[in-house]
């Protein structure tokens, strides 16, 4: 039959049929994890809820976590969960795998998460300082002022 390969997802589709590979789910993205990932993935998103109002939803291949912006999101991978946090300032620690400038205020910093008991300090104090800083960079203006004695 006459049809295509989606560029993204690498899916037939046939001719006439819809196609919408960017729509998923939190289930969809979670289904095929292994058991540890799937306990690392609850814990993340338990820990997330508890920080209060916000917005989760899954885009693409990847679990949004956002109040007004997203502050941080989770890509579930085979053998990990690659966690994407976005803080004012640069973290120096081995949890750390790389580190991206997204703005002038903020910095994304990624972290493989492959076990429910690495979900715990620093990495929830990393997530609730994303949380906080994500309503400071709404309340004026996208503008964050260094604590005095810290570098942004």
């Amino acid at each position: 039959m006459p049809g295509r390969e989606c560029y993204h997802c690498k899916q037939w589709i046939e001719d006439g049929e819809e196609h919408d590979c960017w729509t998923t789910t939190e289930a969809a993205l979670t289904q095929e994890l292994s058991d540890d990932l799937r306990d690392a993935w609850e814990r993340l998103r338990e820990i997330a809820v508890s920080f209060g109002d916000q917005r989760i939803y899954a885009s693409h291949k990847s679990i949004m976590f956002s109040r007004k912006s997203c502050y941080f999101f989770v890509r579930p991978k085979r053998n990990f969960l690659e966690l994407c946090v976005f803080l004012g300032r640069t973290l120096k620690a081995p949890q750390v795998r790389r580190i991206d400038r997204a703005s002038k205020s903020k910095a994304v910093h990624f972290i493989h998460i492959r076990h429910r008991d690495e979900v715990e300090s620093p990495i929830t104090d990393w997530l609730q300082e994303a949380y906080e800083l994500s309503d400071a960079l709404a309340s004026n203006g996208g503008k964050v002022r260094a604590k005095s004695g810290e570098k942004p």
